[in-house]
């Protein structure tokens, strides 16, 4: 009988090409981080004063609706991050900032990393004292930073990059009905070497999924409609997709280690006290988890350098 049902004729072979499983593995979620201070910061609008003049005239008469769309989101979003601290450090400590914020919280805090959430408006919708702020920041700090989504771009865009839409037409071009990269998508790894895939090319881990130790992929969850153009410099591509070609890069000189997922890695947690649908299954992403919980651990020792 058990021979019987592990045999599997060519017509019910399943499509996924790597273990052919008929059921999800189940993996325990343990901490093994000791300690963690990490600032949080919520990239998301909050009020006017966060708008530049450009988002105060296009959004003439939707401005309120707009913004109290993007605290919910903002909300959402910080949770999220702090879920996986929370879950993934034994004895974790946060703090939760606005993005113009940012410099003087990481003076007084003094976090061991930065975890920035994604956005929703373009940049050019943004209060550019803010922006400004954030630049002048991003390039100076010596904290660890892990940048997800919009702040991915964000980063990008402070060194210099530019930004656009995911069909290559600039932004304020096409503000609406933008080709989008949504749900659990496939990404490409390009430098497994780098050590926040620590233990991908181990064959017998049971960290990794089959299909990232065979072929270098993560499957992980998308929500964007734009990219960055190309890698600025001092950073290095580590995963593309056929889509987007910037899904992860890093900057590791001068004295910094900025990480940068384009993807939203932090969803790992999210959802488990609700229903459970293909969607929140706790092992969804668990790609997204392995990538968080290795970012802390190389804080932690780049704190210590």
């Amino acid at each position: 009988m058990h021979d019987a049902v592990n045999k599997v004729t060519e017509s019910e072979k399943l499509p996924f090409p790597y273990n052919k499983s008929t059921y999800c593995r189940y993996e325990p979620i343990e901490q093994r981080i000791d300690y963690a201070k990490i600032l949080i910061v919520n990239d998301l609008l909050r009020y006017e004063s966060d708008l530049s003049e450009l988002a105060h005239k296009d959004w003439n008469g939707t401005t309120e609706t707009r913004l109290e769309f993007e605290r919910k989101v903002g909300g959402m979003a910080c949770d999220n991050i702090a879920r996986n601290v929370i879950r993934l450090v034994k004895n974790p400590k946060t703090m939760t900032v606005h993005l113009s914020e940012v410099a003087d919280a990481a003076e007084k805090f003094r976090p061991d990393a930065v975890v920035m959430s994604g956005t929703f408006a373009d940049f050019d919708y943004y209060n550019p004292e803010h922006i400004a702020s954030f630049i002048k920041f991003i390039r100076e700090t010596k904290i660890p930073v892990l940048a997800i989504c919009g702040a991915h771009q964000l980063v990008g865009m402070a060194f210099g990059a530019s930004l656009k839409t995911l069909d290559d037409m600039e932004l304020a071009a096409k503000r609406d009905g933008r080709v989008v990269e949504y749900q659990y998508r496939f990404v490409k790894i390009v430098d497994k070497n780098d050590p926040i895939f620590v233990g991908n090319d181990d064959k017998k881990s049971g960290i990794w999924q089959e299909y990232t130790k065979e072929d270098n992929i993560l499957r992980v969850w998308q929500n964007h409609g734009v990219q960055i153009d190309g890698v600025p410099a001092g950073f290095k591509l580590l995963a593309s997709s056929y889509l987007c070609k910037n899904q992860m890069m890093v900057k590791q000189s001068d004295g910094q280690m900025i990480y940068c997922v384009q993807f939203h890695l932090e969803k790992s947690f999210e959802d488990w006290s609700k229903n459970p649908t293909r969607w929140e299954h706790p092992n969804e992403s668990r790609d997204g988890r392995i990538l968080f919980e290795n970012f802390l651990k190389l804080a932690l020792t780049h704190k210590g350098q």
